[in-house]
Order: structure tokens, then sequence, then C-alpha cells
């Protein structure tokens, strides 16, 4: 850990400046640290490390990607749901006036002939009971 890697006039793009080329002092063999009969394994196993880094760039960015297009569609889906939602508020919108309207002449209509309307809706809702019993039995 005491020994430190001194640049000499290299540059921090160039490798091959990065790595020193003799062993450490702690007599630990490295890939980084080489001597003149093994220097072609330490930059074979640089390039190999750059390999892999380059590969698993490649994979974080094809799923980099692939989140876009998620979140994309997601997008896309809920501009959709609220174009959907807003018609779905202006038909309820106009239902819930019909409805009214209809409330209203209805209660004209029970005020002008008085209480019989309100024996043809009980006779109306017995025999559908009536009804529903007979075929919740038959079934």
């Amino acid at each position: 850990m005491s020994h430190r890697v001194r640049q000499t006039g290299g540059s921090l793009h160039n490798r091959a400046s990065l790595l020193p080329t003799s062993n450490p002092p702690s007599g630990r063999s490295s890939p980084y640290y080489s001597d003149a009969s093994s220097e072609p394994n330490g930059h074979r196993f640089a390039d190999d490390l750059e390999g892999q880094n380059d590969e698993a760039l490649e994979g974080l960015s094809a799923k980099v990607k692939l989140l876009k297009d998620i979140t994309s569609g997601i997008g896309n889906e809920i501009r959709d749901s609220t174009v959907q939602l807003s018609q779905m508020n202006d038909a309820f919108s106009e239902t819930g006036d019909i409805l009214s309207g209809t409330f209203r002449r209805m209660n004209n209509m029970a005020q002008r002939q008085g209480c019989r309307w309100l024996w043809y809706i009980v006779f109306l809702v017995i025999v559908f009971w009536f009804f529903l019993i007979v075929w919740w039995f038959r079934r």
C-alpha cells in the first residue's frame, strides 16, 4: 500500500504510462507490475480488463435504453389514460344532467297525478320480485 504509481510526463489517457514496469517492493505479483519476461501478460490482462469493462458498459447502455423505452411507454400510457378519463368525466357529466332532468320531470308528474303513480311503481316492483323468485327456484 505504501507504493504509489508516479507519472513521469505520461498522459492519463495512455494506459501504458499509468502502469509501472517493475515489481512492487512487497514482492507480490500483480498483473500491473511485471518484469521484462512477463510484460505481454500484463498488457494482455489490462486489455482483458478493458474488454470486460467495454462489455459491461454495453450491457449497461442496453439496460438504460430498455428503461428509457419503458418510461416512455409509461408516459404514453399516462397521456392516453388522461384523455380517456377526461372523456369519461364529460360523459358522466352529460349523464348526470340527463338524469337530473328526468328526475325533475318525474317529480312534476308526481305532483300533477297525486299518489297514483306510487301504486304503479309498487305494483311493478312486486311483479319484478315475483318473476325473479320464480326464476331463482326453477334453475
